[in-house]
């Protein structure tokens, strides 16, 4: 199908594209739910059926999500009305991503603000402590301020959006291009200093030797869902950095380089906390109190520690800048194009609504703790809803449209480069996923996201 061809601010190489895909894949999430749920979950085990489910689910749909925006070069909503055939509402899954993404941004916001103030905290020595309850103190008294948790949310929703206004290349693109390589360094840095110390092969043990008998069918549903929502799949993330995608760039290469990137980096987080939380006697499943509460008095229990948690926490921040970045041009590619408004109108709407919406986030665990709609604080109830219903409802969606409606050949055609590529038989494996495979899994996933509510 041919699109129309405009002039489009895109990535300007193939390490631009890399570097800026893996940011979106990259969050949070590597540095904070994937060490604590495998901690949780068994370690090494997990990390087994977390790669499986990465290959089934994650990565087609990330692979298609890429080459529909391409395709279309357009957002994602503008992208399924011109792919899909005339008169049919396919357009209302790009729109549930950009709402996803919206959501998405309104709690994980103030997530990276706690993250953005630990780096200023670590570095003044305040949070350096050999108690977890003291550490926990800390941070508790961190989200109850509503004057901390607004200041920290709204300045770094005033960082991203800054970045975002200076476009896709010399913005996202120039950005994402540093931050990457420094990630992976400080992670190889903090990992090889967490190997030295005294009893760290019990946790390379715990993250390395599997023992397949701690597989439940929880474990798996776990996996399935982390893989799915790790690689920023199913909220219009990949669809719109799939528009800025150059022509000849291979998507499943692409693609396959960001899951095993995005993996490695995970890894390195693993081997980065739990050679030092065995080694100073914390527990592994600590939960999601691990990045705030068990790190610091991890890192304080070892000698230079002081750097190391600083160091932590900027590459944790660099983390979920990526993220961002891709969150926030999501709803601003829909308003620039769909309503033909000026980049820097974009922006700073996306902003404010972001910060009046993200307010009620941030203030979940102190001024609106007691408001609780559908029994959840708006923390709670923005995560539930995009991560529960929005982002699996798009990603069955997503595996419907192309392995039944966009049809096979011009998966191809797409995915093949007009032709170009010789991978005709890579294609066919993932339409065969997404037809049979990967709408069940995410269904599951759906299905135990909601049972769990």
């Amino acid at each position: 199908m041919s699109t129309p061809s405009t002039q489009r601010d895109g990535f300007t190489s193939s390490f631009g594209v890399l570097a800026a895909t893996l940011g979106s894949a990259v969050g949070l999430g590597n540095i904070w739910k994937f060490p604590y749920l495998t901690g949780a979950n068994g370690g090494a085990s997990f990390l087994v059926v977390y790669l499986l489910a990465t290959l089934l689910v994650g990565l087609p749909v990330m692979i298609v999500e890429i080459m529909l925006g391409r395709r279309a070069k357009a957002n994602a909503v503008t992208t399924l009305e011109r792919l899909a055939p005339r008169g049919q509402p396919w357009w209302l899954i790009g729109a549930m991503g950009g709402l996803a993404a919206f959501l998405i941004l309104a709690f994980y916001s103030e997530v990276a603000g706690w993250v953005f103030a630990y780096v200023f905290k670590s570095a003044a020595g305040h949070v350096l402590t050999t108690d977890p309850a003291v550490a926990g103190a800390a941070f508790e008294h961190m989200i109850n301020s509503p004057f901390e948790a607004l200041l920290w949310q709204w300045a770094v929703l005033v960082f991203i959006g800054a970045i975002i206004l200076m476009g896709v290349s010399k913005g996202i693109e120039a950005v994402t291009k540093r931050l990457m390589p420094v990630l992976f360094l400080l992670l190889i840095a903090i990992g090889i200093r967490s190997m030295t110390l005294p009893g760290a092969m019990a946790g390379l043990h715990f993250l390395f030797a599997p023992d397949f008998s701690k597989i439940t069918t929880a474990t798996v549903l776990t996996a399935l869902g982390l893989a799915f929502f790790k690689l920023s799949i199913g909220m219009g993330t990949m669809m719109t950095y799939g528009s800025y995608f150059r022509d000849d760039q291979n998507i499943p290469a692409t693609a396959t380089r960001v899951m095993l990137a995005d993996l490695t980096v995970s890894i390195l987080a693993g081997i980065a906390i739990f050679p030092a939380v065995f080694a100073l006697g914390f527990k592994p499943e600590a939960g999601p109190s691990l990045l705030f509460i068990t790190i610091p008095a991890v890192f304080a229990n070892m000698p230079g520690g002081s750097v190391f948690l600083v160091v932590f926490f900027v590459l944790t921040a660099i983390a979920s800048t990526g993220a961002m970045l891709s969150l926030l041009e999501v709803p601003v590619a829909v308003l620039s194009e769909k309503f033909g408004w000026s980049r820097i109108r974009s922006v700073v709407v996306s902003v404010l609504l972001l910060a009046a919406l993200g307010s009620t986030a941030a203030l979940s665990h102190s001024l609106l703790a007691d408001v609780k709609p559908f029994g959840m604080t708006f923390f709670d109830l923005y995560d539930f809803l995009s991560s529960n219903i929005m982002l699996p409802l798009g990603g069955i969606g997503l595996a419907i449209f192309v392995g039944w409606v966009l049809g096979k050949n011009q998966t191809i055609d797409a995915l093949s480069n007009g032709g170009v590529l010789a991978n005709a038989g890579v294609v066919r494996v993932v339409v065969f996923l997404l037809r049979w495979v990967s709408p069940v899994l995410i269904a599951l996933v759906m299905l135990k996201g909601l049972k769990d509510f």
